[in-house]
């Protein structure tokens, strides 16, 4: 038995929840009638802990990457599942995600450094980033993490970094794809205008046809950098299955490229994230892209691989290790998100549901009209009587629900937005000085605060004020 094999074979076996209503397979619609996490009462975990509240389920967290991981190996011989850990960065996510044996994509010193505490194996992360700065590679290099090389001048700095330090640097290198296929294609409005290829040529990411092999070239005669892969990130631009089977099939076209212009074939391709998931009551940009009718892990895995299959048979190419890095798609639906009521307003043509969560705390839903699906904690399946705003408490307008049909809802009652579990507390902001929420995991019937909430002491205790100031400021009065 490999390694690998061993991880998987200790992690826990899951049981989905037979909820009255269920969110996802381990969020639902407990047997009081109010919202649940697993095994434990969403309005007893808001009382117990405070608002706002991030809520993680453990084995909803399990469950999503299992999906990715089956869905894949299905439909290919070798394939390792990279978890995007900018998604969500807490310690116990990182640990969650060693004990099912997923690797990870990291972008900064920061999350590689959040990885490593957290023990995951190197040799299965992967560094990204346009602008690396000097610790961020010689941390990679020192404990033989992958670096994905994504501008010109940084094979030379790897290489003496490298040298400097003894050791053998893995390198890949992103790609800047052609997409040809995609430019009448259009995607998510959060990426910019345009079609899908003019989105991804206006990106920062990636090198050229010519950049690649020149790098390559010079790369083959480096013997302190061995070359392990190349790398493209589609990103949430499309839920189509079918346009992230265009990257797919690209990334294999420039492996034939590269073996005709260097000699040297990619053992790996990383395809990278972006993938979406769907929901019966509809999530996501503007909901209508992410509802019951969205793609599957399936759909993703079963045309993705074939246009691999069949470009690699065309080009006489031996199949890669294939990649993946998930970020969303897993942590997204693992969590929920949850905020107190306040001041309840109502105005000639509108009301206003005044909460103590915040577009710092749900920051895409600050840039898109539409994003997180809002329900009432308690008595969770009640039908919606107004349609009113969901607000946080900031001094911009701060619209977390805009537009949301629900009960009546009065001051203390509590509200959950779903699906928050990915880029909530790794993107979360403090406008007005506000204090980031806390976390808590919950596995089974138990919970445990795996992000502390924050204090005063944290947000006052960043600042200094020079001694000049200190002497007027404080200066006795005439």
């Amino acid at each position: 038995m490999n390694h690998q094999s061993r991880i998987e074979k200790r992690a826990p076996e899951l049981k989905p929840v037979d909820y009255q209503l269920s969110f996802g397979e381990f969020i639902g619609v407990g047997p009081n009638g109010n919202l649940w996490v697993d095994g434990c009462d969403v309005a007893d975990l808001a009382n117990r802990f405070g608002t706002p509240l991030y809520i993680i389920s453990e084995n909803q967290l399990r469950h999503n990457y299992r999906a990715f991981r089956d869905a894949f190996r299905a439909e290919y011989p070798d394939v390792e599942i990279l978890f995007a850990n900018k998604s969500n960065n807490g310690l116990a996510i990182r640990h969650i995600m060693n004990t099912e044996g997923a690797g990870g994509d990291c972008f900064g010193a920061q999350e590689m450094y959040m990885a490593l505490l957290a023990g995951t194996n190197p040799r299965t992360l992967v560094l990204n980033g346009s602008n690396k700065q000097e610790d961020e590679l010689e941390m990679a290099i020192a404990n033989g993490i992958c670096v994905n090389i994504d501008a010109m001048d940084e094979l030379d700095r790897i290489d003496e970094i490298a040298a400097r330090l003894g050791v053998v640097a893995d390198i890949g290198i992103r790609l800047k794809l052609d997409l040809e296929p995609l430019r009448e294609r259009t995607g998510v409005a959060m990426h910019g205008p345009g079609t899908l290829k003019q989105q991804s040529d206006s990106t920062k990411w990636g090198m050229t046809r010519e950049q690649t092999a020149e790098i390559v070239k010079r790369a083959i005669d480096m013997p302190n950098v061995q070359l392990r892969e190349t790398h493209f990130h589609l990103s949430r631009m499309s839920n189509d299955p079918a346009d992230f089977a265009v990257m797919a099939r690209e990334m294999i076209t420039w492996s034939g490229y590269l073996r005709d212009q260097t000699g040297w074939t990619p053992p790996c391709i990383d395809i990278g994230g972006g993938w979406t998931f769907g929901k019966w009551y509809g999530t996501g940009p503007n909901s209508q892209l992410d509802d019951k009718n969205a793609p599957t892990a399936e759909d993703y895995a079963r045309l993705c691989c074939a246009a691999i299959k069949e470009e690699a048979e065309r080009l006489g190419l031996p199949l890669p290790k294939l990649r993946l890095e998930p970020g969303r798609a897993l942590s997204g639906p693992a969590g929920v998100a949850i905020g107190r009521v306040g001041a309840v307003k109502t105005g000639a043509t509108r009301k206003w549901v005044n909460l103590d969560i915040s577009t710092n705390h749900l920051s895409w839903a600050a840039v898109l009209d539409w994003y997180y699906h809002a329900v009432p904690v308690v008595d969770a399946r009640a039908e919606g009587t107004e349609t009113v705003d969901l607000v946080g408490s900031l001094c911009n307008s701060d619209e977390v629900g805009p537009h949301r049909k629900m009960p009546a809802l009065e001051r203390g009652d509590l509200v959950a937005f779903l699906d928050t579990g990915g880029y909530t507390e790794s993107s979360a902001a403090r406008y007005n000085a506000q204090l980031l929420p806390a976390t808590v995991l919950v596995t089974g019937a138990r919970a445990e605060v795996t992000t502390e909430r924050e204090q005063m002491k944290d947000v006052a205790g960043r600042f200094r004020v020079p001694a000049h100031l200190l002497a007027a400021s404080f200066a006795p009065a005439e």
